[in-house]
């Protein structure tokens, strides 16, 4: 990956950070971080340098080697952090399609579910139709995927 600035933060907008030196984006598949994103899997990103530029994550010692940095507000999943440096949540960035994993980790721990995810079916066009309708009016209350001055995230 290129060397670049990147800027993201959590749900709530209550923690941001800007970073850069992005390597080795990856998806893991062990218990711990299936638990820690309850998702199939964590997406993380190892960053050569961070800085956060609103708030502080709280923490979470997972194990003896790792402590996981989530928002003390809304709960998002930010790092992974270890001896060897911090790796962010590939999801918590502001662009996170630019960020595409190339290795997966902990294969092993994978649920048996997970490879066959794409080959889902997607919702019939009677199904989006309903849901444009439900979501019509719909306002988010997240954070933008961008920096701002102020935030103040609402209830």
């Amino acid at each position: 990956m290129s060397v670049s600035r990147f800027t993201g933060g959590c749900q709530c907008g209550a923690v941001r950070f800007a970073c850069e030196g992005l390597k080795r984006p990856s998806i893991c598949h062990c218990r711990m971080c299936q638990k820690a994103f309850a998702a199939p899997f964590g997406a993380f990103v190892f960053v050569e340098t961070l800085e956060w530029t609103r708030g502080v994550p709280r923490h979470f010692q997972s194990s003896s080697k790792v402590q996981r940095g989530f928002c003390g507000d809304c709960g998002t999943p930010l790092t992974y952090e270890w001896q060897g440096g911090v790796d962010l949540a590939i999801c918590a960035f502001d662009n996170p399609a630019a960020i595409a994993p190339e290795v997966q980790l902990a294969e092993e721990a994978a649920l048996p579910w997970s490879g066959s995810l794409a080959a889902l079916p997607t919702r019939t066009p009677e199904q989006k139709a309903k849901m444009a309708a439900f979501a019509a009016d719909l306002v988010s209350y997240q954070h933008p995927d961008h920096d701002t001055a102020t935030w103040k995230a609402r209830p």
